[in-house]
């Protein structure tokens, strides 16, 4: 529960997609256009931010392609 109290304001916002499971928050969007890409740069680096904060560190792994 305090977990989940610590991350609760990890999607405020963002403009991608923000899943969030136990230990595992995904960020996914759409990068085809020069808007996309920085939709998704911006919401990293906010995300980043947020864990710095926090002093969390984020294991970045880039999935390209379709799901």
């Amino acid at each position: 529960m305090l977990f989940n109290i610590f991350i609760n304001d990890v999607d405020n916002g963002t403009e991608c997609t923000l899943s969030k499971f136990t230990d595992d928050t995904k960020l996914g969007g759409v990068a085809d256009t020069p808007y996309g890409c920085a939709a998704v740069q911006s919401d990293l680096n906010r995300l980043e931010n947020w864990a710095e904060r926090r002093l969390m560190q984020l294991n970045k792994i880039l999935h390209l392609g379709e799901e």
